[in-house]
């Protein structure tokens, strides 16, 4: 590198230095480390806000990277911004994951040692895109050959594989990984990615065949479903549509906005051919996982003898064929259970319940067990055949602390692992302080931090430990259940001060526990377990007859996953937490072998949503992520550390015997420049290499006295260096100034002349053309008439009429256009009315011949009738589905016209009874349900009476030829004006209806009549009079 580049590459820092510091006000302090306040929660999370704010989503805590997920694409990760990081010192530009992945890489290098990058966070924090991120790095970065280039391809496709079968859209995340992922990336001398090994721990197989409501099962079904080809869903008999399998419906969101399972899909497909799976391999593989679903398509039922019984046989074949298993075998399997007594095997069936967990217990196995099929097949492709040393980094993406409103045996073991790692996380921090302090030569202080272990012991001490009495309920004999496991442990352990029952609680923590929870005092803060379903989770066990089952498979891959070399002992498993428990000691003593480098992920709100910062969210995680214990580690002793030569080089300014160049050791020039500064003996320490400095408001004092010199140097120079550019400037600025002054002013003086003038004329013309305006129209008045023709037009224009009714609202034309006016208006309202009449469909024209009619015959005559102008009126008001079907069959040859429920009451006693009035072609029809109790032929009706009134009363008056016959009817009908409308146009009876004041008299029968009287009054009301009259009361209305 020539000296010109090493200058520039010089000034680049400097500068980067300079505006990282500078900034700090605005956008918050890039390393929490130099936080004055670094004990407050608030101060950390006001930091955190501004710097979130400003796009700003990484931050340091020493070597610690924050990462805040902004929930939107920031152009942050192109190749020009890995460029920039590559090879360039961890703090030399702004917080960055490129910034740690090289440090890492480059420390490997000159080191050459192993390292690991734990990746931690609640779901959806963005660990698995922090993981593609540093992959993508190390692929661009790297040295590049055809042979490291296919590992580095491999490297990159393992993981969409891997999220395919391994991800599934959860409450909090739409990509949320749902099992733990360690990766190996190994490295040869040069720095070039020649291999890696992938680890996975405690897949959540229960999500094969239960989703919780919002979720979705694994990726790879929807993707298989929606983006297979034709041919290959026809040989594997599935359809594209998840709603038809069981196993993809029970969450509800088959289909999610953020997620393109087709897209999805062909990346799949190209990452599996990359890595190199056979054909025959990936035929096995999605024969597998269309297995999978048929076998949750498998339903049972109860047979006479009350066992199961297989109903679909039609999923049963698929899934024989798919596996390769025969179809009896396979029945035999899913509907009974071997049981071995001394040297006899006999064979009990399944009741339904327990067919189904079987199937399900299988269908998990199976995914299962392929889930790590693949894994190793993956790891199998990235394998380093060179036996030669290799350097490795490893990247830990595992879940992060979770804590729901119903947690359960997964979040225990999620948990436990998190107080492992946060266990290990402040071991490593302090040590990491220790080796640095020893080297440098500074005597190290003891620092104070709550000490995990006894939260670790509790839950997995032998013997005592919460595992190990889960472990003990699960293998004892007898009724054990999750209530007896909850006994056992308040016996045991139930004086822990991090343990809590609904038995062993006080009063008051008692109402926030119910009979089945258990709270656990973790290092983050408490958590309450429900511990139903801890034992059915943490046996998750296979009947020992589906193993049979599936090892008579045809299929490759189910034949290596349940291989006949298994021991098939009678003794039981493993349980799924002893498992993981030694899953995690293999891989805490993985990490303890590598230098520890760590990439905190935070979740800013639960809505996804970019720009929200949620404060309660953030702080709790700030607070299970260890943020702040790890904060208080990093600053117990110094909070800023640099080497001698960067420091001298940024400050030197500030110190006279330093500016412009120091001749001697940068260590004596930092002395030099510390004792002119005034640092006091406290606030700092010469280590060998570094200065360290006590508290960052020294640090600052020293810069903000930086930024002030500097600027007393910029400005002299500008002073300068203006006085010399623009004093010369001047004065042929102030001639030119002049010159254009002058021309300006002459060319608006001019401009101001003509236009009075031809004011002068406008104004002279308008005054003379009003004082000739009612003379005939002559050259002085054309223009003062042609602007009052205008004016007119232009007001008329702005307020006509918006409606016929409003053809009075006219303007008053001058004289001038009073004939034009009135033509225009006459003009104007014939386009009106034609406009209305085109635009009455022909029901609402009918409609209105209907409302003219009723008008002719009751407006000015009934009180009411105004009320009823805007009703509109309807075909009928019964539906035909609400009159009796027997009604219907009756009057079937006659078409119905019009119908409406009316009040019928009786002609002795006046009682009233509900009834239905059906109008027809020839009749009209007084129906009780499915009875006809009246008809009236249009013919035999003379009239209609009806009051003045307000009330709703009608009386139908009909002739009879026998004394036999019923008499008149008296109605009350809620739609009265419309009823008659009706009966007038359906009879043509226009006539017969008479409005009549006081009372109407009906005939009861032949030689009996009775009466009706109407009056007004306070309410409304029906009653007998003590005449033996019925008595209609109704208020006035109000006039309209």
């Amino acid at each position: 590198m020539d000296s010109k580049s090493l200058e520039e590459r010089c000034n680049q820092i400097l500068r980067n230095m300079e505006a990282s510091l500078t900034a700090r006000d605005r956008v918050g302090i890039q390393d929490f480390v130099l936080l004055d306040a670094y004990t407050s929660e608030n101060a950390f999370l006001d930091n955190l806000r501004k710097r979130f704010h400003e796009n700003l989503i990484y931050t340091y805590i020493g070597t610690l990277l924050v990462s805040v997920n902004p929930y939107k694409e920031l152009d942050i990760y192109s190749k020009k911004q890995m460029d920039t990081y590559m090879g360039v010192n961890f703090f030399e530009l702004p917080p960055h994951i490129y910034a740690l992945a090289d440090n890492v890489f480059r420390t490997m290098q000159s080191e050459f040692n192993n390292h690991f990058i734990l990746i931690s966070g609640e779901s959806g924090a963005g660990k698995t895109e922090a993981s593609k991120k540093i992959l993508q790095f190390y692929a661009v970065s790297c040295p590049s050959t055809k042979l490291l280039n296919n590992v580095r391809d491999r490297l990159l496709l393992s993981n969409p594989v891997l999220e395919a079968f391994g991800n599934a859209k959860t409450l909090k995340n739409d990509n949320s990984s749902r099992f733990g992922k360690y990766m190996d990336i190994q490295f040869d001398h040069q720095g070039g990615a020649v291999g890696g090994h992938i680890l996975s721990y405690l897949l959540e197989k229960s999500r094969v065949v239960h989703q919780n409501h919002g979720e979705r099962n694994f990726h790879i079904f929807y993707q298989l479903v929606e983006g297979g080809e034709e041919d290959l869903l026809r040989w594997l008999g599935l359809e594209r549509n998840s709603q038809h399998y069981r196993y993809l419906v029970q969450g509800n969101c088959a289909k999610v906005s953020s997620i393109n399972d087709k897209s999805d899909w062909k990346t799949v497909q190209k990452a599996l051919s990359v890595i190199e799976f056979s054909e025959s391999d990936i035929e096995h593989l999605f024969g597998i996982i269309a297995s999978v679903l048929h076998l949750g398509n498998i339903k049972f039922e109860t047979d006479v003898r009350g066992y199961a019984s297989l109903s679909n046989n039609q999923e049963m074949h698929w899934v024989s064929k798919l596996l390769g298993i025969p179809a009896q075998v396979l029945q035999q399997g899913l509907t009974h259970r071997k049981i071995e007594a001394k040297t006899e095997e006999v064979f009990t069936p399944f009741s339904v319940d327990h067919a189904v967990y079987a199937r399900d217990a299988l269908a998990k196995a199976i995914y299962g067990r392929t889930f790590n099929w693949l894994v190793n097949k993956i790891n199998e492709s990235l394998a380093n055949k060179d036996s030669s040393r290799k350097t490795v980094i490893g990247l830990l993406d595992i879940y992060g602390f979770e804590v729901f409103n119903v947690n359960s045996f997964e979040q225990f073991c999620i948990n436990y692992c998190n107080e492992k790692l946060q266990q290990l996380f402040i071991q490593l921090t302090i040590k990491s302080e220790q080796e640095e302090y020893e080297m440098e030569g500074i005597e190290w202080e003891s620092v104070p931090y709550f000490n995990n272990k006894i939260i670790c012991d509790l839950v997995e001490e032998k013997h005592r430990g919460i595992i190990s009495l889960l472990d003990e309920e699960c293998l004892r004999p007898g009724e054990a259940t999750d209530l007896t496991l909850l006994e056992k442990m308040e016996e045991k352990i139930g004086g822990h001060p991090h343990f809590v029952t609904h038995k062993l609680a006080d009063q008051k923590t008692r109402k926030t526990l119910e009979r089945g929870d258990f709270r656990l005092l973790h290092y983050a803060g408490e958590v309450t377990y429900c511990v139903v379903g801890f034992l059915d989770k943490n046996n998750d066990l296979l009947y020992r007859n589906g193993k049979e089952v599936m090892r008579q498979s045809k299929n490759a891959i189910i034949k290596h996953c349940f291989p006949s070399s298994e021991p098939d002992t009678k003794r039981r498993p493993e349980t799924v937490v002893t498992q993981f428990k030694s899953s995690l000691v293999g891989l805490t003593e993985i990490l303890m072998s590598k230098e520890p480098w760590y990439v905190r992920c935070i979740k800013p709100n639960e809505a996804k949503q970019p720009g929200r910062f949620d404060d309660v969210l953030v702080r709790h995680q700030v607070k299970y992520l260890g943020l702040m214990e790890h904060l208080r580690v990093r600053r117990a002793g110094f909070a800023y550390r640099r080497k001698y030569d960067i420091f001298l080089q940024r400050y030197k300014p500030l110190c006279p015997d330093t500016w412009p160049n120091w001749k001697g050791s940068a260590a004596e020039g930092v002395k030099r420049l510390i004792k002119h500064l005034g640092y006091r003996p406290d606030e700092y320490k010469m280590g060998k290499t570094k200065i360290f400095i006590r508290h960052p408001r020294t640090l600052f004092a020293t810069e903000d006295a930086f930024q002030v010199c500097k600027h007393k140097l910029a400005t002299r120079i500008q002073a300068k260096y203006k006085g010399y550019r623009v004093k010369g400037d001047f004065q042929k600025q102030k001639d030119a100034a002049t010159k254009i002054e002058n021309c300006w002013r002459g060319m608006m003086a001019r401009k101001e002349r003509e236009k009075r003038a031809w004011a002068v004329k406008v104004i002279k013309k308008f005054i003379k053309g009003f004082m000739t305006r009612n003379n005939p129209a002559c050259i002085d008045n054309s223009e003062y008439l042609a602007y009052v023709r205008q004016n007119y037009l232009t007001r008329l224009k702005q307020s006509l009429p918006k409606t016929v009714l409003e053809k009075e609202a006219w303007p008053t034309p001058p004289p001038i256009m009073k004939e034009a006016s009135q033509l225009l208006k006459k003009i104007y309202i014939c386009h009106m009315v034609r406009k209305y009449v085109r635009g009455i469909t022909p029901q609402r024209k009918s409609q209105l011949l209907l409302k003219v009619q009723t008008s002719s015959m009751f407006k000015g005559k009934k009180e009411n009738y105004p009320f009823s102008v805007c009703r509109p009126f309807m075909d009928t008001r019964i539906s035909p589905e609400d009159i009796s079907i027997k009604v219907l069959q009756m009057i079937r040859h006659e078409h119905i016209k019009y119908s409406v429920p009316v009040v019928k009451y009786d002609r002795n006693g006046f009682r009233p009874r509900l009834r239905q009035l059906i109008f027809t072609q020839d009749a009209a029809y007084l129906v009780e349900e499915a009875k006809i109790k009246q008809r009236i032929d249009y013919s035999s009706l003379k009239g209609v009476s009806v009051s003045n009134l307000s009330d709703n009363f009608l009386i139908l008056h009909v002739t009879y030829d026998d004394i036999k016959q019923k008499g008149d009817l008296v109605l009350q009908c809620d739609y009265l004006f419309e009823a008659l409308t009706k009966l007038s146009v359906i009879a043509n009876k226009q006539n017969y209806i008479k409005v009549v004041q006081g009372s109407v008299r009906f005939d009861i029968q032949p030689g009996r009549e009775g009466f009706v009287d109407f009056k007004s009054g306070q309410e409304s009301m029906v009653y007998r009079a003590k005449n033996g009259h019925l008595m209609v009361e109704s208020t006035r209305t109000k006039s309209r």
